[in-house]
């Protein structure tokens, strides 16, 4: 009888890890819960909240895990090593999860769209946020996440009197454990080798390599230096002899071309994707950002990070000992304000030599460290490599 509960059973193939579909089968893994976790956006954020699936599955041994979020989403968490399955939230997506039934749910966002997927499907236990069925009103699932639901009402608690990172603070609301849990990231060997092609290509003679994240998601656009502000970082990197690196996406591509205009730095590719992204990050050794997906990502791929905070609170973001924070002068920081029109603004008032100690500060981590920079590797008892003809996890 074939083994139908098997987390690689597919039932329309073979799996890929055995010739045989039995209980004699070597990779044979039956889950004890059903997971559901739904994290929509925004990417950063979604990155972030892989760190709490290392305490899902210490919770509920032998889980299997099923992550519905939005594209792009969904290739921050493609070759998670920790999950079971991945969906997207079109119509497919939504049509695959009323198949199913889960154990458990964890509902990160605080949204109508998120708790509104649940309807889509069965579960006993929800963690996190549901809504008030006639107000359509986001409340807390459980007590536990009070506390998180509370932050998001009072910009006193939010701004000043909250000391918990927000990893800590979704820990705590969805009723797990963990100390200081780090991002999930996992690399192809494909990627990995691609990231050090580019840093051969990027710094010949083996100098260090300084990636600067220009650019931010628009809903708050000022999470990004000025153009000359950049310009004057990177002459006074070129002067200690760092080789220099402009990380971005396709709305950073002209914006980063007025940046390097007669100077001696690189330009990675900005159009080919956020995975490819990823592999131009990976082949720096610090990385410069604001409070963005690129800072998010630089935190997963464990690079050294230096981040700089102006309308976002610096304190929520988890670096890991691996990296500084450089607050702007602004008295008005943080605020959470999608628009402003100050004179200066927050980002004029950041200073550069912060940034530039903070790089000297990964420099000197760097060269007395004796950590592997350039890959990403996953410590979970997982089978370590995939099978030749499995699907990819995400679910289309």
């Amino acid at each position: 009888m074939a083994e139908v509960f098997c987390r690689y059973f597919t039932g329309y193939k073979p799996c890929g890890y055995s010739d045989t579909c039995d209980s004699t089968c070597v990779s044979r893994s039956i889950p004890e819960h059903r997971i559901l976790i739904v994290h929509l956006g925004a990417l950063g954020a979604v990155l972030r909240s892989t760190t709490l699936l290392k305490a899902i599955h210490e919770k509920y041994k032998g889980a299997h895990i099923t992550w519905i979020t939005d594209a792009p989403a969904h290739h921050l968490l493609a070759n998670n090593p920790l999950l079971d399955r991945i969906l997207i939230s079109d119509l497919n997506g939504i049509l695959t999860l009323s198949a199913l039934e889960f154990d458990v749910a964890f509902v990160v966002d605080k949204s109508l769209k998120a708790v509104g997927l649940l309807k889509q499907t069965k579960t006993k236990k929800i963690y996190g946020f549901r809504a008030e069925s006639v107000t359509g009103s986001i409340v807390p699932a459980t007590e536990a996440a009070y506390p998180l639901w509370e932050l998001g009402l009072s910009n006193d608690k939010k701004f000043f009197v909250n000391k918990k990172s927000e990893v800590q603070l979704m820990l705590e609301a969805l009723e797990l454990t963990g100390d200081k849990p780090e991002y999930i990231l996992q690399l192809t060997k494909y990627e990995i080798a691609k990231s050090n092609e580019r840093r051969r290509l990027w710094s010949p003679r083996g100098k260090m390599i300084v990636g600067l994240n220009t650019g931010c998601s628009p809903v708050i656009s000022y999470k990004k230096l000025t153009v000359e502000m950049h310009r004057q970082l990177i002459t006074n990197l070129k002067k200690s002899d760092y080789e220099v690196v402009l990380l971005g996406g396709p709305e950073d591509t002209e914006r980063n071309e007025k940046i390097a205009d007669g100077l001696d730095v690189y330009s990675s590719p900005t159009e080919h994707g956020i995975r490819d992204g990823l592999v131009s990050m990976n082949a720096c050794d610090i990385v410069v950002t604001g409070d963005s997906l690129g800072m998010h990502m630089a935190i997963s791929l464990k690079k050294w990070v230096v981040a700089w905070f102006g309308p976002t609170c610096a304190h929520e973001i988890e670096l890991y000992s691996r990296g500084v924070v450089v607050l702007t002068k602004a008295s008005c920081s943080p605020c959470w304000k999608r628009t402003c029109h100050n004179t200066p603004m927050c980002y004029d008032l950041v200073d550069i030599n912060e940034l530039i100690n903070g790089i000297q500060k990964g420099y000197q981590w760097l060269t007395s460290s004796s950590i592997p920079h350039l890959s990403v590797t996953s410590s979970l008892a997982f089978p370590s490599s995939e099978p030749s003809n499995r699907d990819s996890l995400i679910d289309r």
